[in-house]
């Protein structure tokens, strides 16, 4: 059966010297994986589109066990973040947490137009790789059904203090006064907080209109990781080579 995809190329790997295998986040179909016959030929027509980081519309045959391009035509392309280090290495790890967290078969048009929209603002270089990582993870784990809970003090009902304690195992906000064990929670000042808050709750077209920076992003920054690898379940290496880029620079 000949199909029509739209999405973005995550990953590739080397079949032989003509022909490639990509793995897709399509918006109606999940993650994909697909042959790219003759896509290592410059002379091909799928050369382009089935590059890492391009968003096209493919024309794929779907069979039993692999499924085929036939003809892709771009549709934007992002190939510029890989000048770029520390923000090819973020590419590498929003990729990774997709591929490890949605199945094939399922509509993931929210979970796309999150990735398209992150990679337009990281090509845009007006916000830090660290914001945008944060604020994929928490829209991303919102996505999956696993919305942190912040909005009140699990104990007394307090909508914000000073300082607000998050318990990530137990998805459990506090505030000062009611917190027993602030060491093992994550730290979340009154501008963190706010800014979970609003990465969680905001449309998508409005999903980076803000600005944090400091302490404030640095604690944002901390509570958002670790709260997507609690949701994955997993330590991508991904994640690890990111943060040995971004120390280098």
């Amino acid at each position: 059966m000949k199909t029509e995809m739209e999405g973005i190329v995550l990953t590739e790997q080397t079949a032989d010297d003509k022909n490639r295998f990509v793995t897709l986040l399509t918006r109606d179909r999940g993650v994909v994986s697909c042959a790219a016959r003759g896509s290592r030929d410059v002379k091909s027509s799928l050369f382009a589109p089935t590059q890492p980081l391009c968003y096209s519309r493919f024309e794929v045959f779907v069979g039993r066990t692999v499924n085929v391009i036939d003809d892709a035509e771009i549709i934007k392309s992002f190939y510029d973040l890989r000048v770029s280090l520390d923000r090819l290495a973020l590419t590498q790890y929003i990729s990774d947490l997709v591929v490890r967290n949605i199945r094939s078969d399922v509509n993931s048009s929210e979970q796309l137009d999150l990735v398209l929209n992150c990679f337009h603002v990281l090509e845009g270089q007006d916000k830090s790789p660290e914001l945008i990582k944060a604020v994929f993870e928490l829209r991303f784990s919102s996505l999956l059904g696993f919305m942190p809970n912040v909005v009140y003090c699990e104990k007394c009902g307090k909508y914000e203090s000073s300082m607000m304690y998050y318990n990530i195992l137990d998805n459990c906000l506090y505030c000062s006064e009611c917190c027993t064990n602030k060491d093992s929670m994550q730290k979340l000042s009154k501008g963190a907080l706010a800014a979970v808050r609003y990465i969680i709750l905001a449309e998508p077209k409005k999903l980076f209109s803000f600005n944090i920076s400091g302490e404030s992003l640095r604690q944002l920054s901390e509570c958002a990781e670790q709260y997507m690898l609690s949701v994955s379940l997993s330590h991508p290496k991904t994640i690890d080579y990111y943060k040995q880029i971004t120390n280098m620079m």
